[in-house]
């Protein structure tokens, strides 16, 4: 069915991601006074930065992400030795990018499942879409400095401390970074370098282990631990449950009884 949208500016990056498009469609558009018609396929994304006026038209429906980014998100994200003011993202008609349709599937599948995925892993993946964007995306190519050996023994300490204190909340990566005063995405990267693996697999794997300790208690309910160590509902523990020991919990517990 063709539709178009009207004219309009937002104060916030605009990232469409074109997720469900079986057949390309014929779209014409136009971002900050440029025109074009072109083909829009799946996998095909376009920019719009914040203040930019878009308007688009197209023969046929498609399914799409639009992702805003808060600007001064879109800064943090980078360490403080980047020079800020030469950060500036340029509108892109519709091209096509793997990694960028990858992370829009992810962030779909966390709306379509709200509390199942979290909010660790829903931000680690606005976090790798913010730095892909800056590292291609910009005026003028950054380059991000790679940090290496990981977070000192203190620092790591500090943040696996406070991991276990509050498994039972729906824990953020913004605030784990905050720990050791650092951007998110140098918290991703130090953090898997210390650990090998993400911030949000190490929670996963830290609720598992609480999970355990708690089944092996006498009188202890399936249910009643799943809340415990901050799984929404029992399917969901259930699933990270058997994928991290083998069996299911409810199996781990009539091992644990008989």
């Amino acid at each position: 069915m063709p539709g178009q949208t009207p004219d309009t500016c937002i104060k916030q990056h605009g990232i469409g991601i074109f997720v469900d498009v079986p057949t390309p469609v014929q779209t014409e558009r136009a971002i900050d006074g440029k025109f074009r018609r072109e083909q829009v396929s799946q996998g095909d994304i376009i920019i719009v930065p914040a203040n930019t006026w878009h308007r688009a038209g197209w023969d046929l429906a498609g399914g799409a992400i639009i992702v805003g980014l808060q600007p001064q998100e879109f800064l943090r994200t980078i360490d403080e030795t980047i020079d800020r003011d030469r950060v500036e993202l340029i509108p892109y008609f519709a091209t096509p990018d793997p990694l960028v349709h990858q992370i829009g599937l992810a962030l779909k599948q966390t709306l379509e499942n709200p509390g199942k995925v979290g909010r660790l892993y829903a931000q680690t993946m606005t976090t790798t879409l913010m730095v892909h964007l800056l590292q291609h995306y910009c005026a003028q190519q950054l380059v991000l400095p790679t940090y290496s050996g990981g977070l000192s023994r203190l620092k790591l300490q500090r943040v696996i401390d406070y991991i276990n204190a509050h498994l039972d909340r729906d824990l953020s990566l913004h605030e784990l970074a905050a720990i050791v005063q650092i951007s998110s995405h140098y918290f991703v990267q130090l953090f898997k370098q210390s650990t090998g693996i993400t911030p949000h697999q190490y929670v996963i794997q830290c609720r598992i282990e609480r999970a355990k300790q708690l089944l092996m208690k006498r009188g202890a309910i399936v249910a009643d631990v799943a809340r415990i160590v901050g799984f929404v509902d029992q399917s969901h523990f259930h699933r990270h449950f058997k994928r991290l020991v083998g069996i299911t919990p409810k199996t781990f517990l009539r091992q644990i009884n008989s």
